[in-house]
């Protein structure tokens, strides 16, 4: 059976400098981005402006992020995908071949994270409320 939904629910895009990369997305989209604050227990030290949306409407939102030790470029947009419970994807993940990037993760009132890597090298996120 298919989903009856886009299946692409959160993005980050990866930058090296907060400021001009604010400067350009709020240019050319003609947005005004708003600081996030990080989930609870957080010790990245990211820094985060969200995209404007509304999480309960239809369509991805997402934001820009500066992380430590975190490239930008090729490779430097993380996509989170839904999941009901995102420990079954990571479960799942290993015997295709993937591995495990950040196993299941509270991100507070916003659910739970799983970062995964695929076959290929690339890390790609699963997003779920419980």
């Amino acid at each position: 059976m298919q989903p009856t939904f886009n299946p692409v629910v959160w993005f980050e895009i990866y930058v090296n400098d907060m400021a001009r990369a604010r400067r350009f997305y709020e240019a050319v989209l003609q947005v005004k981005m708003e600081p996030m604050q990080a989930p609870p227990g957080d010790a990245s030290g990211a820094e985060m402006l969200s995209f404007p949306g509304e999480m309960e409407r239809p369509g991805a939102n997402g934001m820009l992020v500066k992380m430590p030790g975190v490239p930008t470029g090729g490779g430097g947009t993380l996509v989170y995908f839904h999941s009901e419970d995102c420990a079954q994807e990571e479960s799942r993940v290993q015997a295709a071949g993937g591995s495990v990037h950040k196993s299941k993760f509270s991100i507070g009132p916003y659910g739970f994270c799983t970062v995964l890597m695929d076959t290929e090298g690339n890390c790609f996120g699963v997003h779920s409320m419980k």
